[in-house]
């Protein structure tokens, strides 16, 4: 099946130009020029991924990525602003699955585009029951169900985005082992798909606050300064 690709920017020339990249490579388009318009096409109608630039009048990206959140979990890229270190990381915080800055490659773009794609793919075919899966992985209050893509910590549900899901899911499999960065990122970008450090690190904050929104002490996701992080059952 055909993946959709919506594209969110107020500028006409990236649209245009992203717009016609994608679809010579396949894939359908939809456009927005704001959030505003985007919201709610996207939550109804919704995308296999959407794109957004961050710095949009009326609804940025930030906000229209914080609000579809409540409604969806569909991967997201950011485009943004070289220098936009913070804009970045926290996009990445709110629940982004990538970004990339501009001015960007295309060719990156569709390579980054790509590889989501077929992360999501995998965890699609394992809950429709197409691929072998292994059954729930279980580490302490933690259980995680591929097939489902279901996570769950005391028995209560944690919404995870499918680059979450696979990052919790390395450090989790074995537990008490410490994972490095890269191991992190070889786990969650496949196919030689460069991502910094920086990238990790927000992923890692993401995923401590959601599960801290349904127990205040979590603290099994350790830090190990200078080598990485591990999962702890205890």
């Amino acid at each position: 099946m055909t993946a959709t690709i919506a594209l969110v920017d107020d500028d006409r020339n990236i649209l245009t130009s992203v717009s016609i990249a994608l679809q010579t490579e396949g894939f359908l388009t939809r456009v927005y020029a704001d959030g505003d318009t985007a919201l709610k096409a996207l939550i109804d109608n919704p995308p296999d991924l959407a794109i957004f630039d961050i710095k949009m009048p009326r609804m940025d990206g930030l906000e229209l990525l914080r609000r579809l959140r409540e409604k969806s979990a569909i991967p997201v890229i950011f485009l943004t602003s070289k220098d936009d270190e913070l804009d970045e990381a926290l996009g990445l915080a709110m629940g982004a699955d990538d970004y990339i800055a501009k001015p960007f490659s295309q060719r990156l773009l569709i390579a980054r585009i790509k590889a989501i794609l077929r992360r999501v793919e995998v965890v699609q075919q394992s809950a429709e029951g197409d691929a072998p899966v292994a059954g729930p992985l279980e580490r302490g209050r933690l259980t995680m169900d591929p097939a489902r893509h279901r996570t769950l910590w005391g028995g209560e549900p944690v919404t995870l985005t499918v680059t979450e899901f696979l990052i919790l899911e390395t450090l989790a499999q074995r537990s008490g082992i410490v994972k490095t960065r890269n191991q992190l990122m070889d786990a969650a970008y496949q196919d030689d798909i460069y991502v910094d450090d920086r990238t990790i690190d927000s992923h890692i904050k993401r995923l401590r606050r959601k599960f801290r929104q349904v127990d205040p002490d979590f603290d099994a996701i350790e830090t190990l300064y200078g080598a990485g992080y591990r999962f702890s059952e205890e």
